[in-house]
């Protein structure tokens, strides 16, 4: 019986220096070749995607379920509106925070994500095991990305969701009684420390976003199997029939999973895909 395959993207199918393992792309071609479909559940948008070096994937759900697409057709795209888009942009602004718009045509930063950037995304490589040459060319690759604008041109209507720069836990925590139409989430760091918030429309979430697909596909979700690394991923879980959690994630995800799998950079992937049958070694 055919599965179908929803795979997290950082610390899950690419590692904390945003590299593919070998035996990932492997293990993802080769289960697609067995009839598998193998789609991507991630935070980031298509434009931060498309900059990986991934394997062909039957499509990707993207910006925490912002965004559905199966085999090039958009099945839904739910954004933020350019009123909280204005909000938000001023908000961060007036605390300093360096920020990036999340859109499936690219991402936009403001100045300040240019300077604060490159350190917090160090922090981030350096906190989930990459060594320090490695993290500082991840991180200035991450930040060089962006596409930098200022003022008014900040307030985009095509926003996914906006990721910004904590200075302490609080700005999540003011962030939520900011905006509590919206979903606020922390992301990055060791474990479950966050150097990230972010914020995007209410309603979407990755359970959501693969109950639309599902639907699309006229998939059951007796067929279905995720993998993830960090607590955003337990909705998936919450929804998936089967699911996996890396040995490189947090505690939460580990104590939700059906079975706990290697690193992502210890063939996690691999292992698992062999382990449950959708490929074999």
């Amino acid at each position: 019986m055919s599965k179908i395959v929803f795979l997290d993207v950082d610390g899950t199918l690419i590692d904390y220096s945003a590299q593919c393992p070998d035996s990932a792309k492997e293990a993802v071609e080769k289960a697609r070749a067995n009839g598998h479909k193998v789609y991507i559940c991630t935070g980031c948008s298509k434009a931060e995607i498309e900059q990986r070096d991934l394997p062909e994937l039957d499509g990707m759900i993207g910006g925490n379920g912002a965004y559905v697409e199966d085999d090039g057709e958009v099945v839904m795209h739910q954004g933020l509106s350019k009123e909280d888009v204005k909000h938000i942009v001023d908000w961060c602004n007036d605390r300093h925070l360096g920020f990036y718009l999340e859109a499936n045509s690219g991402m936009y930063a403001n100045d300040y994500m240019k300077e604060q950037g490159p350190a917090v995304m160090f922090q981030y490589g350096t906190g989930k095991g990459a060594d320090e040459m490695t993290a500082k060319e991840s991180a200035a690759h991450f930040v060089n990305g962006f596409i930098y604008l200022d003022g008014e041109d900040l307030y985009r209507d095509d926003v996914n969701k906006i990721s910004f720069i904590l200075s302490d836990y609080q700005d999540h925590l003011d962030s939520k009684e900011e905006f509590p139409h919206l979903i606020a989430n922390t992301w990055g760091g060791k474990g479950e420390h966050a150097l990230f918030g972010d914020l995007g429309p209410t309603g979407i979430t990755k359970k959501h976003a693969i109950e639309v697909l599902l639907d699309h596909l006229d998939a059951d979700q007796k067929d279905t199997i995720s993998f993830g690394d960090a607590k955003i991923d337990l909705s998936m879980f919450e929804l998936c029939n089967y699911n996996v959690a890396m040995g490189n994630g947090g505690t939460e995800i580990k104590e939700a999973a059906d079975y706990i799998t290697d690193d992502v950079n210890e063939d996690g992937l691999y292992n698992a895909f062999v382990h449950l049958g959708l490929i074999e070694e």
